[in-house]
């Protein structure tokens, strides 16, 4: 079996003039660069090759890596557009009822209404800059903007890349913006919802 690997950043361009690069950050975690002293690094073409971190410092939200071996800019210019990685079993440790991006990218979304199942589309991205809830981006028969809370998941299922949700009546069916009312209704029922998955976790 092929082991699973997980990028926490891309190479964006050189930085100095001994061998080190610019990376984009894809993690929740960038403290624990410090403890990863291999990463793994897959270009757009050719073979993910292991390197060992000399160093790194975090500079203008990203962050510069200096690889063993690496030394000039030619070398670096080697790593452009590759993405950074680890194998998928040493992800940082979650908290309960959290979940990595990486497993949600992927998944067909179903969602549950009464007792019919349709089919949404796929996760294609995960886009946190909306709100306190995270929104799944879905790619189906158009895109739909979901908000990802505990109280509309009903089962989700990562080895199979399956996620069910049951969803506010109306969130899927408007194609045209939606009014400011039903704007409000779906944040109080998101929020009702997210109340609730915490709510419940506390009573564990």
């Amino acid at each position: 079996m092929n082991e699973e690997f997980v990028t926490i950043a891309r190479v964006q361009k050189t930085q100095g003039r001994i061998g080190e690069v610019f990376a984009e950050l894809f993690t929740d975690f960038p403290e624990l660069f410090a403890e990863r002293h291999q990463l793994f690094v897959a270009p757009e073409r050719g073979e993910r090759r292991a390197l060992e971190l000399e160093d790194h410092w975090f500079h203008k939200g990203g962050v510069v890596l200096k690889f063993q071996g690496i030394e000039t800019i030619s070398d670096a210019e080697t790593l452009l557009r590759s993405e950074v990685q680890i194998p998928k079993q040493d992800r940082a440790p979650l908290e309960e009822g959290a979940t990595y991006v990486s497993d949600l990218v992927g998944c067909e979304l179903f969602e549950i209404r009464g007792t019919e199942t349709r089919k949404v589309g796929a996760v294609a991205d995960v886009d946190f800059t909306a709100g306190e809830a995270p929104l799944l981006v879905v790619k189906g028969d158009r895109e739909y903007l979901i908000p990802y809370v505990e109280g509309f998941v009903r089962s989700s299922d990562f080895s199979a890349k399956r996620i069910e949700m049951a969803l506010p009546e109306g969130l899927l069916d408007v194609d045209a913006p939606l009014s400011k009312a039903e704007r409000e209704r779906q944040k109080a029922e998101a929020d009702e919802a997210r109340s609730a998955g915490e709510e419940k976790r506390r009573n564990r």
